[in-house]
């Protein structure tokens, strides 16, 4: 797969990206989205979410600050969305870790069509069925394949699934893809997960008909860019800067180069 391809589309599309997210990482999330050169808006209040979603190209949903409240305006966002056929994204942020974070994750996916499903290890596994349990945000070990989880999840709810970890794994359309780039830096900076959401909706937004490709190339581009940013920083406290100067600068020959994408 040419993940450069699918990044020039990006380029020349600039979706617009519409956000209900992490209040934690929610700067990271705008910035990850302008500097691949697309579009962010994050509006959370109920009143305007189906406008915004109306003309959004893709809507991102993540429920790592969550309340009652906030998931009624993903909700109605994402029916908004649906309506005009934008792909959702959902991070399913700390599933697994509480009852109420996967009764709530379970309402979305049963209530609304989400495109891909994104989640760490645990979490993904916790939407599957798997009894297990989330340390808050961080991946818990998971015992079975996650190949297997993550490609029986996406056939029985009909969607893209994604893990992210050391190795990432996309499933989904009968295809699966695991994309082994990034840099270890990336566990010890708060955000790197909302932003990999952030990243698979821009590029969902650009090929809408093309999601699992779409989402293992935000992934590789996404990465490479952070293998380069590693070589520039300091540590975890001058990463995102130059994560987002390398996206920004980020070369088709760059991703051509050093992108490990496998089906």
């Amino acid at each position: 797969m040419d993940a450069a391809s699918f990044l020039k589309v990006v380029r020349e599309k600039q979706p617009l990206v519409h956000h209900l997210t992490n209040w934690v990482t929610i700067y990271e999330c705008a910035q990850v989205v302008k500097s691949f050169g697309a579009s962010p808006v994050m509006a959370h209040a109920i009143n305007e979410v189906a406008d915004m979603a109306g003309i959004a190209s893709a809507l991102v949903l993540n429920i790592g600050t969550l309340t009652a409240e906030f998931v009624d305006s993903m909700k109605a966002a994402a029916r908004a969305a649906n309506k005009k056929g934008a792909p959702v994204v959902l991070d399913v942020c700390g599933a697994g870790a509480t009852a109420f974070r996967d009764r709530m994750s379970f309402e979305l996916i049963d209530e609304t069509k989400i495109g891909v499903v994104k989640g760490n290890a645990s979490e993904i596994a916790r939407i599957a069925g798997r009894d297990v349990r989330t340390r808050g945000v961080d991946a818990a070990e998971v015992k079975e394949s996650l190949r297997d989880i993550a490609a029986s999840l996406a056939s029985q709810r009909g969607c893209v699934v994604v893990i992210t970890g050391e190795e990432d794994i996309v499933a989904g359309s009968g295809a699966l893809y695991t994309v082994n780039n990034g840099h270890e830096i990336m566990a010890h900076v708060v955000g790197t997960g909302c932003m990999a959401a952030s990243v698979i909706g821009t590029f969902a937004g650009a090929a809408p008909d093309r999601l699992a490709e779409a989402a293992a190339a935000g992934l590789a581009c996404y990465e490479v860019a952070a293998e380069l940013a590693a070589e520039d920083c300091g540590g975890p406290g001058t990463f995102n800067a130059c994560l987002f100067d390398r996206i920004h600068r980020l070369t088709a020959s760059a991703v051509t180069a050093r992108q490990k994408v496998s089906a």
